[in-house]
């Protein structure tokens, strides 16, 4: 098969979707892979690292599209590529699609099949091509919300771990899942009080163990997590309903209740935000001041880090990506990859999608059989 790579075009959206390496890999399976110049620079990896592997390096965008296959991105398309959507194509990257009615039309109307990163599932029913992301944007919404938290940024002017004599801030993160457990690991190590919320009694008994004792745990009801959140210096949103958009459990009542120059990280923003109050921003303008909180809600938060994020992610994909470049479409047999399938032959095939929208569902393996 003739696999693409473009570079990516959202705001500093600056991984790659595959590496040297993983280039490596796809050429000694027998395939084909197309590069556009300057694709991996930012993560690291120059055009003569991709040559070097047997990869075919091209000058536009239009050509990587138009020549391949299949397409492996990192974030979405954005407008400026849909014009490169066709029915013959495979496109493999993260979608996100609940909050993206534009771009579902644009998938469904040309006919392309759509698989995502995000909806991807394994033996386990976890999502093992949307952990290293949540892995990295779960540590990083602490590192971003301690910098945030600081005067010269519309802060508190707290250091999050406090000094002998001075108490720590408290970190409150919605979710206990591997945002949650990432951001708690962050935030406990650099000595902050930290509170996770989570709906599930059994993740929250996990997570005890885990952490023996060193942050609480709370049942999340809107009770307490109107009292937590009240009371917290910094607030990291990671609830993740696959697929769907997530819920708006932190209501703009209780960010009215926070202390001014307290900091919100919505980390959930890429399918629409756990927050009433969050909308989405980028790296170049990532912040946002409601009743005196400082939100940061960038949707494509592992791009500050694009060296440890493109090698994390291709670590993830690239089994899939060879699956998919040998097997073809016959590679959605499998059911776990085919819960990725969110668009095919002009049909949506991703049941939460399809609910956020409102639109009319199609199971994919009819459409496959």
């Amino acid at each position: 098969m003739i696999l693409g790579v473009p570079k990516e075009v959202k705001i500093l959206e600056t991984r790659v979707s595959i590496t040297p390496a993983g280039v490596d890999a796809l050429r000694e399976a027998g395939h084909t892979v197309l590069v556009e110049t300057n694709a991996g620079a930012a993560s690291g990896f120059s055009d003569a690292d991709y040559k070097a592997v047997g990869a075919e390096v091209l000058a536009t965008a239009a050509e990587v599209w138009s020549r391949s296959e299949m397409v492996v991105k990192v974030k979405e398309p954005l407008p400026s590529e849909f014009g490169f959507f066709r029915k013959d194509l495979i496109l493999f990257t993260y979608l996100h699609l609940a909050p993206l009615p534009e771009l579902t039309d644009e998938l469904l109307k040309a006919g392309v099949t759509a698989i995502a990163y995000e909806t991807v599932t394994d033996a386990r029913g976890q999502l093992p091509l949307l952990v290293p992301m949540s892995e990295v944007a779960g540590r990083l919404s602490v590192q971003v919300g301690a910098s945030y938290l600081e005067k010269s940024k519309g802060g508190r002017g707290l250091l999050l771990g406090g000094v002998p004599g001075v108490l720590p801030a408290k970190v409150v993160i919605v979710g206990g899942g591997v945002v949650g457990i990432n951001a708690a690991k962050m935030a406990s190590g650099l000595g902050a009080r930290v509170t996770i919320l989570d709906r599930d009694p059994s993740r929250l008994r996990q997570l005890d163990d885990i952490f023996a004792g060193r942050i609480a745990t709370l049942a999340s009801n809107q009770y307490n997590l109107t009292e937590a959140v009240a009371d917290a210096d910094l607030v990291i949103g990671g609830v993740l309903i696959p697929g769907s958009n997530a819920p708006k459990l932190v209501t703009a009542e209780m960010v009215k209740k926070m202390r001014e120059g307290s900091v919100i990280v919505d980390v959930a923003i890429d399918q629409g935000g756990c927050l009433e109050t969050a909308r989405p921003t980028s790296h170049t303008d990532p912040s946002y001041v409601v009743d005196g909180v400082v939100h940061y809600c960038v949707t494509n938060m592992p791009a500050a880090v694009p060296n440890t994020s493109t090698l994390a992610l291709t670590n993830a994909t690239l089994p899939y990506v060879l699956r998919l470049a040998t097997f073809g479409t016959l590679a959605l047999s499998d059911a776990h990859l085919r819960e990725g399938l969110n668009t095919y032959a002009g049909k949506l095939t991703c049941k939460a999608v399809a609910e956020s929208q409102n639109r009319e569902y199609t199971e994919a393996l009819s459409l496959l059989q």
